[in-house]
């Protein structure tokens, strides 16, 4: 599932014209099953630099009723990864031809601690440039540091990650 190189690019004011496409093609095969979409991730921070995946969020009535309908995603080019170590979640991904990520699309039921944990890291980063820049300058980093290697990558991010996530949760609380 790995792309070849990781690649931290400047924020694209395209992709919310990306995300919102996409949204509209995974409205229309979930149905009445969908509450909410949302754009999440890098991308959907005005500013941020990220790797050019777009990232969404579904929230759903029943996740069982996403599992009956896993043929309309493929139709649409994406690749069912179950749960992918997130307990709740079903996770997909599109890629191109080359086999870059395009879209990775998560589902929650609705309301779940993994939809509030996603959208309050988001508003959050939206709202609090100082450890937005700290964040992107993060990621362009690693991605210099790491280029080949998403694990290292990754574990280069995940303690900025959950510390960002632990006071955003809280700000989301207070707010």
């Amino acid at each position: 599932m790995a792309q070849k190189e990781i690649e931290v690019v400047p924020y694209n004011e395209d992709w919310i014209n990306e995300y919102k496409r996409e949204a509209a093609r995974i409205a229309h095969i979930m149905g009445t099953n969908l509450q909410a979409i949302h754009h999440i991730g890098s991308t959907a921070i005005p500013g941020l630099a990220a790797k050019p995946t777009i990232d969404i969020l579904a929230e759903v009535q029943s996740l069982g009723d996403t599992d009956l309908i896993q043929a309309g995603f493929s139709k649409l080019g994406y690749e069912s990864f179950g749960e992918h170590g997130i307990h709740g979640r079903r996770y997909f991904v599109k890629k191109d031809g080359l086999g870059n990520h395009l879209i990775h699309l998560h589902i929650f039921e609705a309301d779940t601690e993994n939809v509030i944990r996603h959208l309050a890291f988001r508003d959050y980063l939206r709202t609090h440039d100082d450890d937005a820049a700290f964040y992107s300058q993060l990621k362009i980093q690693l991605a210099e540091q790491f280029p080949d290697d998403r694990e290292d990558y990754s574990a280069g991010k995940n303690e900025a990650c959950k510390r960002i996530e632990e006071i955003a949760l809280q700000w989301w609380y207070e707010a």
